[in-house]
């Protein structure tokens, strides 16, 4: 099985750079006042490639039979995922004036790269974890 973890482990990353860029792009769009980003495709899209990342995560897991609330830096992870998960899903409600949108997916922004320095370093502090 661990012959398979450097090809799910690059499709992980690689979703994880794509499901980012496109969340990026996206709460841009709505920013600027476009409907593009809210149009069925693109949630579609979005929603396959989160899919298909979490399913690499899932994989990753048991390949390296590391586990969330086991190991600190993946529990990290996860508990981060939900808050940006909330925070994406609160800055995509319609409603919202654009400069509370815009707090909403700029804070989003920041818990993802915090997501992607845990993964890095593969410590809860992530990118302050040499700060200490």
């Amino acid at each position: 099985m661990l012959d398979l973890y450097s090809e799910v482990r690059a499709v992980h990353i690689t979703a994880v750079f794509i499901s980012g860029g496109l969340f990026a792009a996206r709460g841009m769009g709505l920013i600027l006042g476009g409907n593009w980003p809210l149009s069925a495709p693109m949630r579609r899209f979005s929603q396959v490639v989160d899919t298909i990342l979490l399913i690499a995560a899932l994989i990753l897991t048991t390949l390296v039979h590391q586990y969330p609330f086991v190991h600190g830096w993946l529990t990290t992870k996860v508990v981060l995922l939900v808050v940006y998960i909330a925070l994406g899903i609160i800055a995509f409600r319609p409603g919202w004036s654009p400069a509370v949108r815009c707090g909403y997916w700029l804070s989003a922004l920041l818990v993802y790269g915090f997501i992607v320095s845990v993964a890095r370093a593969r410590h809860p502090l992530g990118v302050f974890a040499n700060f200490g």
